[in-house]
């Protein structure tokens, strides 16, 4: 990404160069590297205020809430867990911090919930079906409410900054659920057992 940016940048200079507009093209930098440092500054309040819940929810017991609420669906998407692992309660967060579109916030809680999974992970070199499930959830990445996207939108000055919900939130849900599908096809075709046999023919060329 730095080599595609910086042919990009190299690009407009000499574009603007040759069509005598380099001061128009110095200006939009300036211009877009103050706005970048507006935009952040606009993200730390909501970032922050989101962080802060998330802490009270999981100190206040309301991580178990929500863990239980969505067992069912938890115990279908992931199988392979025992019910009673820390695991579920870490997708649950990471699945509320992604749904009110912090996705900042739902990194450092996706790696913990792989590090769970990776625990009842039997092939330890390879990643389980669970944790194929939880990546394609956290690619999709279902919002209910774009939150980091309308703080954006507000530190750019847009006018009405809520009017990204509706096609978000429709867009996501088709992308979640296309994700959980396709990981759940793939399962069958893809199982721990295929992956074990694997290492150990591997295992077993490396020893003869």
């Amino acid at each position: 990404m730095n080599y595609i940016f910086y042919f990009l940048i190299v690009i407009s200079i000499i574009a603007g160069a040759l069509n005598g507009k380099l001061s128009e093209v110095v200006n939009a930098i300036m211009q877009g590297a103050e706005l970048s440092v507006k935009v952040a500054f606009s993200l730390i309040g909501i970032m922050a205020f989101w962080l802060g819940m998330m802490k009270i929810a999981e100190k206040s017991g309301l991580v178990e809430i929500i863990a239980k609420i969505i067992k069912p669906i938890t115990k279908r998407l992931f199988n392979e867990i025992p019910e009673n692992s820390p695991a579920i309660g870490d997708i649950a967060m990471n699945f509320s911090a992604n749904a009110l579109g912090l996705s900042n916030a739902a990194t450092p809680m996706g790696l913990k919930a792989m590090e769970e999974l990776q625990k009842h992970n039997k092939n330890k070199s390879s990643a389980s079906n669970a944790m194929c499930m939880l990546l394609a959830m956290n690619t999709a990445g279902f919002q209910l409410i774009p939150a980091t996207v309308i703080a954006v939108l507000i530190g750019i000055g847009a006018k009405n900054p809520t009017e990204i919900i509706a096609p978000t939130l429709l867009v996501t849900t088709i992308a979640f659920v296309s994700a959980i599908i396709i990981a759940k096809i793939f399962e069958k075709y893809w199982s721990p057992q295929t992956c074990d046999t694997t290492t150990s023919e591997v295992q077993e060329a490396e020893n003869a």
